[in-house]
């Protein structure tokens, strides 16, 4: 069941406008960041149960995507990360194509495999770990069946 409710935009201008441009094009403009791809995440908001949207950068295999809580190697973990443990059922716009999954915050092994993933789809990511003392979580989506 596709997320519904409220949708609050996000207060940062950049991330506003490049879901609204991404969702407006069906996914065909604003589709990267730093010349690298994203995706659209939606979630429910943790305090106040309305759905947010955000671009987050492109990392898939075999039809699975991860999401890295970076934050640019800030010591604290994005909003975002923190909606989705709330309420791990989310969305995901990759282009033209929109598709529920279910999160899980990965360790070990499968952190390891999703990480070496992440680090090659945005190699900035390697520094931002380098640059905070938290651990990044990186987040699983794994498809929700229809």
């Amino acid at each position: 069941m596709p997320l519904n409710g409220a949708y609050e935009p996000s207060a940062l201008d950049v991330a506003r406008e490049q879901v609204a441009l991404y969702e407006s094009s069906n996914g065909s403009e604003g589709r990267t960041i730093a010349g690298r791809p994203v995706v659209v995440l939606t979630m429910r908001g943790k305090r106040t149960g309305k759905i947010r949207k955000t671009p987050v950068m492109r990392v898939e295999n075999a039809g699975r995507y991860a999401l890295v809580a970076s934050q640019g190697g800030s010591p604290r973990h994005p909003a975002w990360y923190h909606n989705v443990m709330g309420d791990p059922r989310v969305e995901l716009q990759d282009g033209p194509e929109r598709r529920e999954y279910l999160a899980h915050e990965a360790a070990g092994r499968e952190r390891e495999e999703w990480w070496k993933r992440a680090v090659e789809a945005f190699p900035d990511y390697a520094e931002y770990q380098r640059g905070t003392e938290r651990v990044i979580p990186v987040l699983v989506l794994e498809p929700v069946a229809t």
